[in-house]
């Protein structure tokens, strides 16, 4: 479905990716791990189209998305749920969902979609009329995960969704995800909690200074000894 090819990015001058090669297969969940700097974010980043990579092709269903403009992409069936979630803090729930189907005029369609992130996180439907800003960091994670399904998304990019959450919240936010995946749609992991993210994909791949390291199931990943030791504290 989404494959990348010796895909180089730079901030200036300093590169960040350098030749990343990775593909995400229809109805998976792939996760992509490695330390802070090692270019997790910014392979989103690209794939979204808010970077331009210097060398190398990135492709949905076979399609270039190499220098497309991000909502283009969008269109095309990839929604990126940002690192530190990104919503509108002064915009209601409501108004932050209805802001993530702003490429779509189906009404009939976006209401059902509306119900839909309802049912996956009832709480939202509690605040749907609060400002977002005052919610919990929690329910702000909720909130930026249904703002991006309302885009009606074939791929979901989420970025480190448990970052700064309690455990419970945590385990929650990850069967929602299981449970996104079971409704269809695929998704590309980038998360710090290398067991929970592993437990929840079937493949994974492990990203250290720009350039893909490691690559498996996750079952192979979660055996590995050098992730073991790196990633899940042993």
């Amino acid at each position: 479905m989404l494959r990348l090819d010796d895909v180089h990015v730079a901030y200036g001058e300093i590169p960040a990716l350098k030749g990343v090669e990775l593909e995400v297969r229809r109805g998976e969940i792939v996760a992509l791990l490695g330390n802070n700097g090692a270019g997790k974010t910014t392979t989103l980043r690209t794939i979204s189209g808010l970077l331009t990579p210097s060398h190398g092709v990135l492709s949905l269903d076979d399609r270039p998305l190499t220098g497309m403009l991000p909502h283009a992409i969008v269109r095309l069936g990839i929604a990126h749920v940002p690192e530190g979630r990104r919503i509108f803090n002064r915009l209601t729930v409501r108004e932050n969902l209805t802001m993530g189907a702003y490429t779509r005029n189906d009404k009939a369609a976006i209401a059902g979609d509306l119900d839909r992130v309802f049912t996956l996180f009832p709480r939202l439907l509690e605040r749907v009329t609060q400002v977002a800003g005052t919610l919990s960091g929690g329910e702000q994670q909720m909130l930026a995960i249904g703002r991006a399904l309302m885009a009606r998304p074939r791929l979901l990019l989420l970025d480190e969704p448990s970052m700064g959450l309690a455990p419970v919240v945590v385990e929650q936010i990850f069967d929602t995800v299981r449970d996104i995946n079971q409704q269809g749609t695929t998704i590309l992991l980038v998360e710090q909690n290398a067991a929970m993210a592993l437990a929840v994909a079937q493949r994974g791949y492990v990203i250290e200074t720009g350039a893909v390291v490691l690559s498996g199931t996750a079952a192979e990943l979660a055996d590995n000894p050098e992730v073991r030791r790196a990633y899940l504290g042993e």
